[in-house]
């Protein structure tokens, strides 16, 4: 019987090892996998490269994780948030390694990975800085960089509903980088705000099939970065 539940959030992240590279999902707070977060701070693991669309708000998920001094290096978008001086303060003080790369162009990478292409020719970036050290080449007289693919040890990802195969179902815009991020990890660990049977998921909402998907476990109640954010302002304030 196939059954990709984990009793416990350390359960599922026994193995990440040092020096892994981690897909981490989400858009800001939406899709976040705080919990699944906190546990690989509790596993020890560092010297981590961790991929994200930003680097983490107030000292909550990843801003935490950054905080801890577990990441070597962050590959992202928007690195710079209302409430990310945890990521500013190790910048600033050449601690933490920071790739940028353009939102487009890192969903793509991701895909690639996934889809088992190695790398793949784009415009964005082309004549800036971001073009420095990749090869150019020039389609129709436009000028096009070489991305390549990013593929990782573990991908992070949180989904609304899951059957114990691993079939997901997301919530709205929270799904953002998740499918393709559960693609391109040689390891998938989903945290799941409810957890079925099979055969409860209309397979017609389905988006990330249980074949990408190793491990679930269950959060029913997931912290709100929000709440976090909204007390850190307030204890700013008095």
């Amino acid at each position: 019987m196939i059954d990709k539940r984990c009793a416990t959030i350390a359960q599922a992240l026994h193995d990440v090892h040092d020096g892994a590279t981690i897909l981490i999902s989400g858009f800001g707070e939406a899709g976040n996998p705080t919990e699944l977060i906190h546990a690989l701070i509790e596993q020890g693991a560092r010297d981590l490269t961790v991929v994200n669309n930003n680097a983490g708000n107030g000292e909550i998920g990843l801003a935490l994780l950054l905080k801890q001094r577990r990441v070597r290096k962050i590959v992202c978008s928007f690195p710079r948030g209302s409430h990310g001086h945890v990521f500013d303060e190790l910048y600033h003080a050449r601690q933490i390694e920071l790739e940028l790369v353009p939102q487009g162009t890192l969903a793509e990478r991701i895909r690639a990975a996934g889809a088992g292409i190695p790398a793949f020719y784009t415009a964005t970036g082309a004549g800036t800085e971001i073009a420095n050290g990749k090869e150019t080449r020039t389609f129709g007289g436009r000028e096009y960089l070489m991305e390549t693919a990013i593929h990782a040890d573990f991908a992070l990802i949180k989904a609304e509903r899951a059957d114990r195969w691993g079939n997901l179902v997301y919530n709205k815009a929270a799904r953002n980088f998740a499918p393709v991020m559960a693609m391109a990890a040689a390891t998938t660990i989903v945290q799941a705000r409810h957890v079925v049977e099979p055969g409860e998921l209309d397979p017609e909402a389905i988006v990330t099939p249980s074949i990408f998907v190793d491990r679930i476990v269950h959060v029913p109640d997931p912290v709100r970065e929000s709440d976090h954010l909204a007390a850190l302002d307030k204890e700013r304030a008095s």
